[in-house]
């Protein structure tokens, strides 16, 4: 017996005892609460939230916020956005995406995360590598926590998914706050009731 199979079965040998997971409970938050406490968290983190009744006010918003030449991605299939340009393009060529307009599967109001995949996504580094970000997002998909949240996304099968929350923002340098050091300089959710 080598010296790594020692280890290994002296590893199997002392095992601790398993025990069931506990139980969560949490009080169930109604949907206006649960809303309001999404749209503070994202903001208080640097996010903008719009609640929009339609979805010409997402265009609306976006023809007032970008030059008629910057780069804008809608990875969407929302119709009142299909005029905006709508690319697979490959990672390598996305380096100039001043606004990336995309959808997410869910929000978690207790930290203001997006649920979103890459097949909602394109290419995982898009929402990473536009300098704006906009998420669409159905108000009737907000959960509370984060407990909920992963109850959401226990057993689908996703090749990649990741929680965004509000734009890039790091203080390691000097404690001081870099806005978009690893991602987006902005984002802006617009929850669709």
């Amino acid at each position: 017996m080598t010296e790594r199979d020692k280890i290994l079965a002296a590893i199997r040998a002392n095992q601790p005892v398993l025990s069931p997971l506990p139980e969560i409970k949490f009080n169930k938050v109604d949907d206006d609460s649960i809303t309001d406490k999404f749209i503070k968290t994202l903001t208080t983190i640097g996010g903008k939230v719009v609640c929009a009744s339609k979805n010409d006010d997402i265009f609306t918003y976006i023809s007032s916020v970008t030059i008629t030449d910057q780069r804008i991605l809608n990875m969407t299939d929302l119709a009142d956005l299909k005029s905006l340009q709508s690319d697979t393009a490959l990672p390598h060529s996305l380096q100039n995406v001043e606004l990336a307009v995309i959808k997410g599967h869910f929000g978690v109001a207790e930290n203001g995360a997006i649920w979103v995949t890459e097949e909602l996504i394109g290419e995982r580094v898009l929402p990473f590598i536009s300098q704006n970000l906009v998420v669409v997002l159905n108000v009737n998909d907000l959960v509370d926590n984060m407990h909920e949240a992963y109850e959401k996304i226990d057993h689908a099968g996703y090749s990649f998914g990741t929680f965004i929350a509000g734009p890039s923002k790091t203080a390691d340098i000097e404690q001081s706050l870099v806005v978009g050091a690893h991602g987006a300089r902005s984002m802006t959710v617009f929850l669709i009731e």
